[in-house]
């Protein structure tokens, strides 16, 4: 079966939710005898690869305005993947839902991965978010196949759409802890004595919530935020400008590999103060690295099974310093750690999940005639 993948920047290393998703799927998918196109946006390739990892990358030109960019690469991308003559284009989010009826008329066979209602995001203003309102309707109603993250979604399309869809999980691949420390020393971070973040830095992710309630917190440690703006807006530059008042507040920009690894593996806290998530594999990661968490009471994380005490209200920065400095305290449980194993292992196992991403391909008659 030949997969062109669309509605991603890109693979490999490319910051983002569906990006780190698309990397881990998609060589899954290749190993399995398929082969898979992934369309990158050109803005955020540093080096063009031709292949990596068993999967071929089609470098394609994208306007670097955020308004604009996922548009006109998905239009580009779905005209490129109609002259390679593919069986299946598999568009992700909701945004790049908008072309799903182009691809149709051009014959094409669809599957839409949604990730999450984007138009809840804040950074949002109002034409943005009825457009991208539109491109859920229109990749739930003229897909093929639908693919959700989870059970919130799928409550979202069947409502919206009136159609079924498949409950695909996000995964998270259980990682190997480093016991290397240099990422850390480069970066001044003391090992074992920090709180973690990874996000970028747009309102939904709450961050500006975290660094003032990590302000009021008593105990002696370090805020380690890693992450960064895609496109600098007046809200990345107060985080950066907050961060630089505070000694004990540290950003690491974006950070992959063996950064990302040490990052995760010393942390004595991982916090998620989102107030919008479509899974968040960041969650699931600091849960592979077993980490304490402490998030949101937002319904995509409260859709991850966790104990009550993990959570906190959704903007309520007196709760987020309380539970801060509790489960500091605390740790992770014995019990708490079995229950991420058999969450990761059932739910978020990556193998299965690629499994089951194909079962929806196959449901799809292959030929190419238009609706």
């Amino acid at each position: 079966m030949k997969i062109f993948v669309t509605g991603t920047r890109g693979i490999p290393n490319i910051p983002g939710g569906v990006e780190k998703h698309c990397q881990e799927l998609y060589p899954l998918i290749a190993a399995m005898g398929h082969e898979v196109i992934v369309a990158t946006r050109t803005p955020y390739v540093t080096v063009k690869e031709q292949e990596w990892s068993g999967v071929s990358l089609e470098h394609i030109f994208t306007p670097s305005q955020k308004h604009l960019e996922a548009l006109v690469h998905t239009f580009l991308a779905i005209t490129r993947a109609r002259l390679l003559n593919v069986d299946i284009v598999h568009i992700h989010a909701v945004g790049p839902g908008l072309l799903v009826p182009f691809a149709r008329l051009l014959g094409l066979k669809v599957v839409v991965t949604n990730h999450g209602p984007d138009y809840d995001r804040q950074k949002w203003g109002m034409v943005a978010k009825t457009i991208l309102r539109l491109g859920e309707y229109l990749g739930g109603k003229f897909a093929n196949e639908v693919i959700v993250i989870s059970q919130v979604i799928s409550e979202i399309i069947t409502r919206r759409c009136k159609r079924e869809q498949n409950l695909v999980y996000n995964g998270v691949s259980v990682p190997e802890k480093s016991i290397n420390t240099y990422f850390l020393t480069q970066q001044s971070i003391i090992p074992g004595n920090y709180i973690l973040a990874v996000a970028r830095f747009v309102p939904e992710k709450g961050l500006l919530d975290l660094i003032k309630a990590f302000k009021y917190v008593r105990r002696s440690c370090q805020l380690v935020i890693a992450g960064d703006a895609d496109h600098e807006t007046e809200y990345s530059r107060k985080i950066k400008r907050m961060a630089a008042g505070d000694d004990r507040i540290i950003l690491t920009g974006y950070v992959t590999g063996e950064g990302l690894n040490q990052v995760y593996s010393h942390a004595e806290l991982f916090v998620m103060p989102s107030y919008h998530e479509g899974l968040p594999i960041a969650l699931l990661e600091a849960m592979g690295y077993r980490l304490p968490v402490l998030v949101s009471d937002i319904p995509a994380n409260k859709e991850v099974s966790l104990s009550p005490e993990r959570f906190f209200r959704c903007g309520d920065i007196e709760e987020l310093q309380e539970k801060i400095e509790l489960l500091l305290e605390k740790g992770l449980s014995e019990k708490e750690q079995e229950s991420y194993e058999l969450q990761i292992h059932e739910r978020y196992n990556w193998l299965k999940i690629a499994k089951q991403t194909v079962s929806v391909y196959n449901k799809i008659p292959l030929n190419h005639t238009a609706i």
